[in-house]
């Protein structure tokens, strides 16, 4: 028997549509080649696409504080909670529950900083966060978060693939699935770090999952070549560049025909997006060339992997028409085991280095005419503790993880302005009005974005699977929105 004829019997009726031409790396390849015309006519997988329903924004600025910030030392005052500082905690809150690292009955935690009353609604916010207290009046506070994960990388799972183990698809992944990407020239979804590290869920926190791949998030570096291997070599010119890449077509094309390998045309795709790469990617990352005040506004420094500069390179990427940028500002873990993770010396320098910045995209969005069409989400993976965590007995300050109340934010893409949300109890231990829980947040986001959370889904091993989950439990969080 040849051998061409073994390849015949085993293939799969997905690689027989990739061996003739009409599959997903062939479509791509062509929308690549003709600057996107067969894609918008034949439905290529990265052309833009009509909203299920009327969209309130275009793009989105995700702002994830990766570790969990104590948001009781932010934006949930509790005047009770300061009044019983360092008392032990009542029996009633340590019933049934199970926390990561407090043990025996540990003391509860007033918060250590003042709080003032901004805007024209009087919100308290922490006197360790003067820049967004200045922008209150456009952003809705969220008090009302709460989540079932209490350990750092399910959490982050939970919070951007829907589920807590890794594999299933991101949002930024659902995003450009369900909607496609206005610029063939960059990638729809764009990922930007900071803080040292990669957030605890790792790259699957932007993994396409079962999705095609070409849906994947594209991390991109905030100093040096934006993405490594994007410029030539030495003594290799564009044009010399070009003409590789039209012979590897040629070789990768005859072997794609041959073998009906799948993985071929993802690299020929790969290849020709990054080639006009070359072009688009360092000329959008390249934020000196922004003016001195709007520097300053961000607390930018052209050449930092900095917090700070990634909000202004995020606001640069959606004015370019990218559709999803995540931002991952890693070193938020207050637990108080040390000058390095405590309330009163990690905890301050953190909302120093964010807190600026956020606020600057803020306010740069909304002076340019942006903040209408784009959707700033800020927030953790969960909560922090009402107590001191203490662990082994460490003197320093911290709270412990507490997956049942915390904050978040957003702000622009047709959120309310100056607008509260939701109610924790005297400890901020509980939520005692208008819950929110992930699932709620992820169909609201995607309802902002024109996607229906519920239509939206893509079958795998026989499921149809959702950013959601299988359920009816998300409600999208229709009082956020003017």
């Amino acid at each position: 028997m040849s051998f061409k004829t073994e390849v015949a019997r085993s293939m799969t009726r997905r690689t027989f549509f990739k061996n003739t031409g009409l599959g997903v790396g062939a479509v791509a390849l062509e929308s690549l080649l003709t600057g996107g015309s067969y894609a918008q006519h034949a439905g290529g997988p990265m052309a833009p696409r009509t909203s299920m329903i009327p969209a309130t924004a275009k793009s989105i600025i995700y702002l994830d504080m990766s570790g969990a910030p104590p948001t009781l030392d932010m934006f949930d005052y509790k005047p009770e909670l300061v009044k019983l500082n360092m008392q032990p905690c009542p029996d009633s809150l340590m019933k049934g529950e199970r926390f990561a690292f407090i043990k025996g009955v540990p003391k509860m935690l007033g918060t250590p900083f003042k709080f003032n009353q901004h805007g024209k609604n009087g919100t308290w916010v922490s006197e360790m966060l003067p820049y967004t207290a200045g922008v209150i009046d456009d952003i809705s506070l969220i008090r009302s978060m709460s989540t079932d994960q209490f350990n750092h990388a399910p959490a982050e799972l939970f919070l951007y693939t829907g589920s807590a183990i890794a594999g299933a698809a991101s949002m930024g992944s659902w995003l450009t699935y369900g909607l496609g990407s206005v610029n063939q020239d960059l990638p729809g979804f764009v990922v930007l770090v900071s803080g040292g590290t990669d957030p605890t869920g790792g790259k699957s926190l932007w993994s396409s999952g079962f999705l095609p791949s070409v849906y994947q998030g594209v991390q991109c570096r905030s100093t040096g070549d934006p993405i490594l291997y994007l410029t030539d070599p030495n003594g290799m010119s564009r044009q010399v560049r070009r003409d590789s890449l039209n012979a590897l077509d040629k070789l990768n094309e005859i072997e794609a025909k041959q073998y009906g390998d799948p993985e071929t045309q993802t690299r020929i795709s790969q290849y020709e997006l990054a080639y006009r790469m070359q072009i688009s990617v360092p000329d959008v990352m390249d934020i000196s060339k922004e003016p001195a005040s709007i520097q300053e506004m961000y607390g930018a420094k052209p050449g930092q992997g900095s917090f700070a500069n990634n909000c202004l390179l995020a606001r640069r990427l959606v004015e370019k028409g990218v559709r999803y940028v995540q931002l991952y500002d890693w070193g938020w873990d207050i637990h108080g085991t040390g000058t390095g993770d405590d309330l009163m010396h990690a905890f301050p320098e953190k909302c120093k280095q964010m807190d600026k910045a956020a606020a600057g995209l803020i306010k740069d969005l909304k002076q340019r005419g942006l903040l209408d069409q784009t959707l700033v989400v800020w927030g953790g993976e969960f909560g922090r503790t009402p107590m001191n965590e203490a662990r082994g007995g460490s003197t320093y300050l911290g709270r412990d993880h507490h997956p049942h109340c915390y904050c978040m934010w957003m702000a622009g893409g047709g959120i309310k302005h100056g607008y509260v949300h939701g109610e924790t109890d005297e400890f901020g231990y509980k939520v005692v009005r208008d819950k929110v829980s992930v699932r709620d947040l992820q169909g609201t986001i995607l309802h902002a974005m024109g996607i229906d959370p519920y239509r939206l889904s893509y079958k795998y091993q026989g499921l149809n699977n959702r950013l959601i989950g299988p359920t009816a439990e998300s409600t999208v969080q229709k009082a956020l929105f003017s």
